[in-house]
């Protein structure tokens, strides 16, 4: 049985994206207790039902997350949420308090538990504690490493292990973190993190008997952004991941990162799955797909070397880097139409990135066709549905333009930056 992939679902546009991309599952969740409140109120328990049922519908699967701390204040809501949300027969929930996880097999035995990372495990003990509770699957820390997950397989070999393979990396020993608590009063283990390891920040040393404050100056190669972590990317550690026999599932950070992101990533990772399995692992392309997408800087995280082994996890110069490619336009779900993401032009010519069959073409409208195996499009008119002709379109323009030809939805069209 091969790994699952799984990408993030953010609103029901993404999950969409992801599961086209080649996602094998997908986890999210509405506001209520989900350590991303902001992507949580892109769901009602009405969308994510829905979401639940269309995830269903391809054969897919769907993890909700249940994984932040309540208080005690909390916890008629959160028995009531769980009661609603089991309804709805999700494959799993995302848990990482141990009264959560008492608290939901009391309420829906039947529903899979799987351990979020915010949990700590770092040991084959605390593996099989959580293993005796009910667990079936643990989010392994993002501190621990490969070598500790194959000793957990062997004591454990019923228990499923999930890893963190790309997206964001918190300052924090795996999330728990008080900073944006302590500054804005977002409690970020509470899903309302304020992302204040991002900022730019400036050092000073107080002298406490005169109350004298002395700026440090720093120097410039050294940067400011003094919490600001590197990306995760384990693409180059696919094999060596598969390798090891004992991961069940490969994790794909970001429900509050653009769909662009959901798309490019998922890409990336099923393709690499799949050249595993087939013997035909390229390694450069699947690089090359993850390094259109906006960044950090990319690390190889904690995984394969000891975080004392690793000195290139910080990025102090900038919160983030641009990707090697823009996008311009996202095919809307009808496959007849876009919306611009950036300044489309009649003649540009653009990129395209998509997961379907693309047929060429060459007609009034414009031109599809594939060169040096990337496919591109450019148009010659840019007319609206309802029939209304544009000399370019923007972001801030909501028109549907209309495609030359079908194309598979959420397909995207992009440029690569210039140098």
């Amino acid at each position: 049985m091969s790994v699952e992939l799984l990408s993030p679902a953010g609103n029901f546009e993404k999950l969409k994206i992801a599961l086209s991309y080649g996602a094998d599952a997908v986890y999210g969740g509405v506001s209520h207790f989900s350590l991303r409140i902001r992507s949580g109120k892109e769901f009602t328990y009405e969308s994510f039902k829905e979401a639940i049922d269309y995830t269903h519908s391809l054969g897919k699967k769907i993890y909700v997350t249940i994984n932040g701390f309540p208080f005690n204040s909390q916890l008629k809501l959160l028995e009531k949420h769980i009661e609603t949300v089991a309804k709805m027969k999700p494959d799993a929930f995302i848990i990482a308090a141990p009264g959560v996880l008492k608290l939901s097999k009391n309420i829906a035995p039947d529903i899979p538990i799987h351990l979020s990372t915010q949990a700590n495990v770092l040991n084959y003990l605390d593996a099989e504690i959580y293993y005796d509770m009910g667990v079936k699957r643990i989010v392994a820390a993002r501190e621990v490493s490969l070598n500790d997950l194959k000793e957990f397989k062997k004591r454990l070999p019923g228990l499923e292990i999930e890893v963190f393979i790309h997206g964001s990396m918190c300052f924090a020993y795996s999330g728990r973190c008080l900073i944006s608590a302590v500054q804005s009063g977002r409690v970020p283990n509470r899903g309302s993190c304020a992302n204040d390891c991002r900022f730019a920040y400036t050092l000073y040393a107080k002298n406490e008997e005169s109350g004298t404050l002395f700026r440090i100056e720093q120097a410039s190669d050294e940067g400011t952004y003094i919490f600001n972590a590197k990306d995760l990317n384990l693409i180059s550690h696919v094999k060596e991941i598969l390798d090891s026999g004992v991961i069940d599932a490969l994790k794909i950070e970001g429900r509050t990162k653009s769909p662009y992101y959901t798309a490019a990533s998922a890409n990336a990772y099923r393709k690499a799955i799949d050249g595993y399995y087939s013997n035909n692992f390229d390694l450069p392309l699947y690089q090359k797909e993850l390094e259109s997408i906006k960044n950090r800087g990319f690390s190889e995280g904690y995984l394969i070397q000891r975080p004392y082994e690793r000195n290139n996890t910080q990025n102090t110069d900038s919160t983030l880097l641009e990707g090697t490619h823009q996008v311009y336009a996202e095919v809307n779900e009808d496959g007849i139409s876009f919306r611009a993401k950036d300044r489309i032009d009649i003649g540009g010519i653009y990129e395209i990135l998509s997961y379907g069959k693309i047929v060429a073409c060459d007609n009034e409208v414009g031109k599809i066709w594939e060169e040096d195996g990337i496919w591109k499009i450019t148009l010659n008119e840019l007319k609206s549905v309802e029939g209304k002709l544009f000399e370019a379109v923007h972001s801030g323009n909501t028109n549907n333009i209309l495609l030359p030809s079908l194309l598979p939805a959420f397909t995207f069209f992009r440029k690569k930056i210039e140098d």
